[in-house]
């Protein structure tokens, strides 16, 4: 594999910058250990135009190459957050807060960046300026919503934007992507079902809420099953079911259910909202209860755009011979979705071999895929931006 040279050096230290991070864990946008370490490894770099704080505690930093005729502006981002997991690995380097742990890979992808930032920074091998992206909040928070809010396209003039996701199941030294919709948008729902309590004894003087909350919950399956064209790729999914008592001979007063609903294709958000409400609200007014439906909006599908995803393809094919670029699209969410409704841009998975999914206690980040995950990056940011 042609990994750059300068790269397959520095894998012993990138990879300590990893194993650091991991024994230190931070959710959301709590992130200052993660990010004040980012801003010490880009200073000793000799990186000076470092901007901390935006989208809260996310630090953008700025390489210049060595001319910039182009007046080409490339981003690229790694996300910083852990899980609120506990860690099952065993690993010697394993997390130190109890309760917290990588479990996602985002430490490697700090990692990767930050190795690439070095390399650019030591090389500048470049006709333009890279503008690199840690961000926070990537598990739920829209960190990356949150950057761009702050401003961070205009700002900074990025034209174009990439970034990558270790992919457990993928081998590594393997590089998988495709143009259009990759993952998935992901809304949640939570359905509140109220009725009347009472005894098990005596149904007739109750309306039950455990009854009309199963029947919510077998008739929200109608909406992929009967609405959405089958060559469509909707995934509504109820996550929990509870009511507001714990005993087998109380009829509850109140049942409540929380679920998500995950689509490829953006049209069918408002569409899914719209039925989810019909069908929960109908079938209690139906039994003589009330459903009343909370819709949250969550992260919008990640699309990469065509022109884009070649480059990344590109770049890929020159560190790798393994580059799969019809790669399937996934139903799992990335808030890297919000920049690519800003920017074009592409989002590329990176192999991790035959490791534990990500979010899984035991899952473990392959320290190999660094030099190739650090080789794309530099590799892109030359190809887009060539010197003369």
């Amino acid at each position: 594999m042609p990994i750059k040279n300068r790269l397959a050096e520095m894998h012993g230290e990138i990879t300590a910058w990893r194993h650091h991070l991991h024994q230190h864990p931070e959710l959301m946008y709590d992130v200052h250990e993660t990010a004040a370490f980012v801003v010490e490894k880009l200073t000793s770099f000799g990186i000076t135009d470092i901007t901390t704080g935006i989208g809260k505690t996310g630090v953008v930093a700025v390489i210049d190459g060595k001319s910039n005729n182009s007046g080409r502006v490339i981003g690229l981002r790694a996300d910083m957050d852990a899980l609120p997991i506990t860690e099952a690995t065993g690993l010697e380097y394993a997390s130190t807060k109890p309760g917290l742990m990588h479990a996602c890979g985002h430490d490697g992808h700090t990692s990767i960046l930050l190795g690439a930032a070095k390399y650019l920074a030591e090389t500048r091998n470049f006709d333009g300026r890279v503008v690199l992206i840690f961000q926070p909040a990537e598990e739920g928070g829209a960190g990356g919503l949150a950057m761009c809010q702050d401003g961070l396209m205009d700002r900074w003039n990025i034209q174009e934007v990439y970034g990558l996701h270790n992919a457990p199941g993928i081998p590594v030294g393997t590089f998988a992507i495709r143009p259009g919709p990759l993952l998935a948008s992901s809304d949640e729902f939570e359905i509140t079902v109220t009725g009347v309590g009472g005894h098990a004894a005596t149904p007739h003087e109750a309306v039950d809420t455990t009854l009309v909350a199963a029947q919510i919950v077998v008739s929200l399956q109608s909406i992929v099953a009967r609405n959405v064209d089958p060559l469509r790729s909707v995934v509504l999914t109820v996550g929990t079911f509870e009511t507001d008592s714990t005993a087998s001979n109380v009829i509850a007063h109140t049942a409540r259910l929380q679920g998500t609903v995950r689509t490829l294709a953006s049209e069918w958000r408002s569409k899914a909202e719209d039925r989810v409400r019909r069908i929960a609200e109908d079938i209690a007014s139906a039994y003589g209860a009330q459903a009343i439906v909370k819709w949250t909006p969550g992260y919008p599908v990640t699309v990469n755009t065509e022109a884009e995803t070649a480059y990344a393809v590109e770049a890929a094919r020159a560190v790798s011979a393994n580059v799969d670029d019809t790669t399937d699209p996934i139903m799992p969410s990335e808030d890297f979705a919000y920049m690519l409704e800003e920017r074009p841009g592409a989002y590329i998975f990176l192999g991790n071999g035959d490791t534990a999914m990500c979010h899984h206690p035991a899952y473990v980040f392959d320290d190999e895929a660094i030099p190739l995950g650090c080789s794309w990056f530099a590799e892109l940011v030359e190809r887009r931006m060539p010197t003369a």
